[in-house]
């Protein structure tokens, strides 16, 4: 029976109260949350005064799994514990050799391994041994669709909301870049001011981040959903104009998700704003009323044929097919089709 998998804020909870484990082993594509863990055991394991005959760092294009092993065998001095700290491992080319040790670790060991941008082969005896005595974490890419909602988790740890609509324009210019987008509320938290509450606005985005609070994808969606075909041109006018800020690869997943939630809509049973709501997973009825409205303007068939229409976009825009087109261009044959 495979334990529990843990997540983020859980992970980051119990380092928080002390409660270790003698074996992390964070693993996948999304270095940001693995960097934050092994920052948040690095600043809970040892005090400052520990940390000098305690911690010990290895670098994995440096390293080998023996050396590793003989570290971590050892019995911490005047402390507790002592921290292991491997990075890159994913670098070491006898990385299966860690079972060794981590069969049967040392309590008074914590031994983090940092294995990034790819996954250790859970059919191998290393991650089920860590599965057994630690902590195997897969840390993954958040997806594009989640991300308002991601952004919106974040702040409201710090105690921080955020307009649903800067949520949006977050997300669509800065997509699924964690660091850099850490960087931009950072940034945005800095500029509110000290009294409670605090809220990140449309207008700080805009005048801070250099997004557009008229033209963005947001916006784009509202007006697609309910036909105003002079806003739309004026969006993808700017779009056009300023590519930098608005490449083609942020807006065909935001058309493709409203499309495709669309057609969901079509076959829930129930099309009342707590209906739609309920099918699409949804927790704020804002969200819903954009799809309340598209259904009324496109036919199921129409936001059929325009998933395809939008994933042949996306082909093009990545080169298949396509020889002279621009992505402004595509875009704007592709919105044509959309309102047409």
């Amino acid at each position: 029976m495979a334990k529990k998998e843990y997540t983020f804020e859980e992970l980051s909870r119990d380092i928080v109260q002390k409660k270790f484990s003698p074996v992390y082993f964070f693993m996948g594509e999304e270095p940001f949350f693995m960097d934050k863990l092994t920052d948040l055991l690095i600043n809970n394991v040892l005090s400052e005064e520990e940390k000098d005959f305690n911690q010990l760092v290895f670098y994995g294009a440096d390293a080998e799994a023996s050396a590793i092993i003989n570290a971590a065998r050892r019995f911490p001095m005047m402390s507790k514990y002592q921290l292991i700290v491997v990075r890159e491992a994913q670098l070491i080319k006898d990385i299966e050799e860690l079972n060794h040790y981590v069969q049967n670790p040392l309590q008074s060991t914590v031994l983090v391994v940092n294995y990034k941008y790819k996954n250790l082969d859970r059919r191998r005896a290393l991650a089920g041994s860590v599965d057994k005595t630690g902590i195997l974490f897969e840390s993954k890419k958040v997806a594009d669709y989640k991300m308002p909602a991601f952004i919106g988790s974040m702040l409201q740890q710090q105690n921080i909301a955020i307009d649903a609509k800067a949520s949006q324009m977050l997300a669509d210019f800065l997509g699924n870049d964690l660091s850099r987008l850490t960087k931009e509320l950072d940034k945005l938290s800095l500029l509110l001011p000290g009294n409670l509450p605090k809220k990140i606005t449309p207008e700080l985005v805009e005048q801070n981040i250099g997004i557009s609070k008229e033209f963005n994808n947001f916006e784009l969606i509202k007006a697609l959903a309910s036909k105003d075909k002079l806003k739309v041109n004026r969006i993808i006018h700017y779009f056009d104009k300023n590519p930098k800020n608005n490449p083609i690869q942020a807006t065909l997943p935001v058309l493709f998700n409203y499309f495709s939630n669309l057609l969901i809509c079509y076959y829930s049973k129930d099309r009342s704003e707590n209906g739609l709501m309920q099918a699409l997973g949804l927790k704020n009825s804002f969200q819903v009323k954009d799809y309340a409205i598209g259904i009324k303007n496109y036919s199921a068939m129409k936001v059929f044929n325009l998933i395809s229409d939008i994933r042949t976009c996306d082909a093009k825009s990545k080169g298949v097919e396509n020889i002279s087109f621009s992505d402004g261009e595509l875009l704007k044959e592709l919105i044509y089709k959309i309102l047409h």
